[in-house]
């Protein structure tokens, strides 16, 4: 898709985001050119669009694109520490059954009428690792706004012997569990919002595109808004890369897990972001499902991270006046 079609997307603004973290919301704001992949030796047959398979695989691989991630994903952690320091110890509540099937709640002294807004963040880590406690710096910004931020663990794949579909049920136990407990912390069941990078991203992005009602009792649009941080919407090429070694996706699940094939069920606002220092799918992945969900009719954002990889781009979801931060805030209206 062209940058000019990207500048079409959606009834809402679109940003074409700075560096040092400054957004500004700038209607029609054209969109940076996004990174186009090196030049590559490799030879073979295609297996997806124009990609061998190496070119495929290395376009599933951060590490190709973000030599600073070991440095970056450290920082997330002392950041973390940082925001406990600040915050409090986060509330700790079970939405399941299991050890993993909890939650880390950070709640806000701020709510003017006692029922404040909750963002619930996914975070990733190629969908086998990571954990709540490592994203806390991400409360923040949204605490000090007057919302309640929730940050749940689930399980990962190699808990799951590669299986996508617990850590999707998870995840959707863990918004209903909010939902339906809301008032009991001070928060507004009406008013849930939702974020996810990477593999959390794509699992944010299952989230959206769930039939809430029928599936789980609660109101199809439970989730008001969402960012989607550099996430996966089709898995199809996720199927054929190397991560196929780890993950386990036949037929049902790339149907079922691909968001961007379910746009039938989406009812939230959607903030899509990515950095144009990303590999070329993950780019692609946010480009090709914001142009689906405008073509869907959903109210769709584009925010291009100029400057920023694939590692880089979370961290200004944690700053009100950042890339991803100043938009989210905005969608919450906070």
């Amino acid at each position: 898709m062209e940058d000019k079609d990207i500048t079409q997307l959606g009834r809402r603004r679109f940003v074409s985001a700075g560096v040092a973290g400054a957004a500004m919301a700038l209607s029609g704001a054209s969109l940076a050119k996004t990174q186009a992949p090196a030049e590559s030796s490799a030879s073979g047959p295609k297996v997806f669009l124009d990609y061998t398979q190496e070119e495929l695989d290395k376009a599933y691989d951060q590490a190709n694109y973000a030599p600073n991630r070991v440095l970056v994903i450290k920082r997330w952690g002392t950041n973390s520490e940082v925001a406990r320091s600040r915050l409090g110890e986060p509330e700790r509540h079970a939405y399941g059954e299991s050890e993993v099937e909890a939650l880390d709640l950070f709640k806000t002294s701020n709510s003017s009428n006692g029922k404040a807004p909750i963002h619930i963040f996914l975070h990733g880590g190629a969908w086998r690792s990571g954990d709540a406690k490592t994203y806390a710096f991400i409360a923040e910004p949204f605490v000090a706004r007057g919302a309640h931020c929730v940050i749940p663990d689930f399980t990962n794949v190699v808990e799951s012997k590669g299986d996508l579909r617990p850590m999707a049920d998870q995840v959707r136990r863990a918004i209903a569990w909010v939902y339906k407990n809301a008032e009991s912390f001070g928060g507004d069941p009406d008013k849930i919002y939702l974020s996810g990078h990477s593999s959390g991203g794509h699992l944010a992005g299952v989230a959206v595109a769930t039939d809430w009602e029928k599936d789980w009792g609660v109101p199809a649009d439970i989730i008001k808004g969402a960012v989607l941080v550099s996430g996966m919407f089709d898995l199809q090429p996720v199927r054929l890369s190397s991560r196929s070694s780890y993950v386990n996706i036949d037929d049902e699940v790339e149907e079922s897990l691909s968001s961007q094939r379910h746009m039938q069920h989406i009812n939230a606002k959607l903030l899509i972001v990515y950095g144009d220092q990303e590999t070329p799918e993950f780019m692609r992945q946010s480009r090709d499902f914001a142009e689906a969900a405008k073509k869907a009719g959903k109210d769709v954002e584009v925010v291009v991270g100029r400057n920023y990889n694939h590692f880089e781009i979370i961290e200004t979801l944690a700053n009100p006046f950042g890339i991803a931060g100043y938009p989210a805030l905005q969608q919450m209206g906070i």
